[in-house]
């Protein structure tokens, strides 16, 4: 589980955006849970300014509701605190706080963590998602829903991704 802020047009009202503090960005802020395979199970948008763990309380029941076998949900240190002990009691998920070590500097692949980045780093790939244009935040969600179905039926099709040369698919 993670969160990502995206910039909003000049059509989206005040009344759903706000200013994400930490990452100096305008707009709304997406939080998503996704499977080991960084497939989406369920996504939330709100306003930049609502912290993840305060968006993690309705984005895990929804989960729970969906998808009643899962067990444990990882997540970085934006949603430590009460909402560990919450899921726990509440909807029986283990929340699993993946930490980054004090000691290490720059870039480091954290362990189950990469998943969910790779996962925000598709969608951005979507040219609807780069900028939030919906006026209402629930068409966004719509959207990264939209884009996720788009990118898995590619795959169910095969087609190949842009990462990959003619030559290397072919072999």
């Amino acid at each position: 589980m993670d969160s990502q802020s995206v910039r909003a047009a000049a059509n989206i009202p005040r009344s759903t955006s706000g200013w994400d503090g930490g990452k100096k960005v305008g707009g709304r802020k997406r939080h998503v849970v996704v499977d080991c395979l960084g497939l989406v199970l369920a996504v939330t948008v709100t306003a930049a300014s609502v912290q993840d763990r305060d968006a993690a309380v309705g984005l895990l029941a929804r989960l729970r509701e969906t998808y009643f076998s899962v067990r444990l949900v990882w997540a970085d240190g934006g949603y430590a605190g009460r909402l560990v002990d919450w899921a726990a009691e509440d909807l029986r998920l283990a929340l699993e706080i993946v930490r980054r070590c004090d000691d290490t500097s720059g870039f480091v692949v954290l362990p189950r963590r990469w998943v969910v980045e790779r996962t925000l780093s598709w969608l951005m790939r979507s040219r609807r998602l780069v900028r939030d244009y919906e006026t209402l935040p629930v068409m966004h969600e719509a959207m990264v829903l939209w884009s996720m179905t788009m990118l898995m039926s590619g795959r169910l099709a095969g087609r190949h991704s842009a990462g990959f040369s003619r030559s290397a698919a072919a072999r």
